[in-house]
């Protein structure tokens, strides 16, 4: 039995949120290790910024993948606007936190770089 184009859209945008909640999954366990690491180590303020930065890449990238299996084409643009959604969540979450910018526009802009790259580059390999 053929699905038609509706099926094939609806499926694809469930996949798409089911795929953002496992990005923010993996994001949360790796930022909870982070924590047991920061408790435990007290490393410096370096390898934090350095294992945010591998959180955003490896969360990104997995999305990215896992949205590029399930689209079966376009996988690099789907990587992307998975990666977009990602930050625009993660923006907005810390829009609401922060009640504002807490920090500089050359953060944001890496930040969002870091998300959407990764998760393009996770569809393509996908």
């Amino acid at each position: 039995m053929q699905k038609t184009e509706k099926e094939k859209e609806r499926t694809l945008a469930v996949d798409f949120v089911k795929i953002l909640f496992v990005m923010y999954l993996i994001t949360m366990l790796l930022l909870l290790l982070l924590a047991l690491v920061l408790f435990q180590f007290e490393p410096g303020e370096m390898v934090s910024k350095v294992w945010l930065i591998a959180v955003y890449v490896i969360s990104g990238f997995l999305g990215g993948f896992l949205i590029g299996k399930r689209a079966k084409s376009k996988k690099f643009l789907w990587g992307c606007l998975i990666g977009a959604l990602y930050f625009i969540l993660l923006f907005a979450v810390s829009l609401l936190l922060y009640k504002g910018l807490s920090g500089d526009i050359t953060h944001l802009v890496t930040t969002l770089v870091l998300c959407t790259a990764s998760a393009t580059v996770g569809g393509m390999v996908s």
